[in-house]
C-alpha cells in the first residue's frame, strides 16, 4: 500500500503555523500520511530534484496556484486512491516564491485561486488531508 508524504520547504517560522502543522501531522500519522520538512532550503529546482531522485517511480504532485482544484470529497477520493497505489505519492509544498513554470513535468494541485504563504498552504493541505481521512473513516469531522 502506498503512503502519502507531504514535503515542506523548510520549517515554518511562525509558531502558530508550526503548531498547526504538527497537530495535523500527528492526527494523520495513523492514516498513512507523513510529513518531511526539508530544512536545507535549496532553490526550487534542487528541492524537487532531491525529492524525485530519492523516490524514483513515485508520484510527485506540486501544490501550486495553477493546479487542479479539489473539494473535500474529491480529496478523500484521491487519498483513498493514493493509499491503494503500489508506490508512494509525494505532495510538495513549494518555497515562498513557488515553483514558477516547473509544473509542466509534474502533476499539480491547487488550494484555490488565491495566493497563500507557503506555511499557511501547508496547514490548509494537511487539514484537507485530515478531513479526507475522516471522510474515508466515516467520522463526523466533515459536515457538508
Amino acid at each position: 500500500m502506498g503512503r502519502v508524504v507531504v514535503h515542506l520547504h523548510g520549517r515554518a517560522k511562525n509558531a502558530s503555523f508550526r503548531s498547526s502543522i504538527s497537530e495535523y501531522a500527528n492526527r494523520l500519522s495513523s492514516s498513512g500520511v507523513s510529513l518531511v520538512e526539508h530544512r536545507n532550503k535549496t532553490d526550487p529546482k534542487t528541492y524537487l530534484k532531491e525529492i524525485s531522485d530519492k523516490h524514483p517511480g513515485h508520484s510527485i504532485i506540486l501544490l501550486q496556484e495553477s493546479g487542479e482544484e479539489l473539494d473535500s470529497i474529491q480529496y478523500s477520493e484521491h487519498l483513498k486512491r493514493w493509499s491503494m497505489k503500489r508506490n508512494d505519492t509525494h505532495l510538495v509544498v513549494g518555497p515562498p516564491g513557488g515553483f514558477d513554470l516547473m509544473g509542466t513535468e509534474y502533476k499539480s494541485l491547487s488550494l484555490g485561486k488565491i495566493t497563500l504563504p507557503h506555511e499557511l498552504a501547508a496547514v490548509v493541505l494537511l487539514e484537507q488531508l485530515y478531513r479526507a481521512a475522516t471522510i474515508i473513516k466515516g467520522l463526523p469531522y466533515h459536515r457538508p
